[in-house]
């Protein structure tokens, strides 16, 4: 497609220009999202964040001073300090009563 000459162009006809290719991009990126949920891959365009970010975790390990660590992540200073001095990580789990089991059904497929 060649190349218009622009400089020549009212700033209406830029404006109008511009809207019809905003327009013209919209439609292609709607069509090739259609496309790619057809195919069973369709992309998180918005909001495709983890679905556990922001939530605690419960505590898993303790130690006599008060600190704790839930298990995610690098292992704290503190724990791996000690862990280095000869302590093994089950001295510092955290026992916890079980909870009522639910029982989960199996999914249809």
């Amino acid at each position: 497609m060649p190349m218009p000459n622009l400089s020549s162009v009212s700033i209406d006809g830029l404006l109008k220009l511009r809207d019809e290719v905003e327009k013209a991009l919209s439609r292609r990126a709607k069509e090739l999202q259609d496309q790619l949920s057809r195919l069973g891959r369709a992309p998180a365009f918005r909001g495709g964040g983890s679905s556990l970010k922001g939530r605690k975790a419960p505590v898993k390990y303790r130690d006599r001073s008060g600190n704790t660590w839930a298990g995610r992540g690098a292992q704290p200073v503190w724990l791996r300090e000690k862990l280095k001095a000869g302590a093994k990580l089950e001295n510092f789990a955290v026992h916890k009563t079980p909870k009522k089991s639910k029982k989960h059904r199996s999914a249809k497929r």
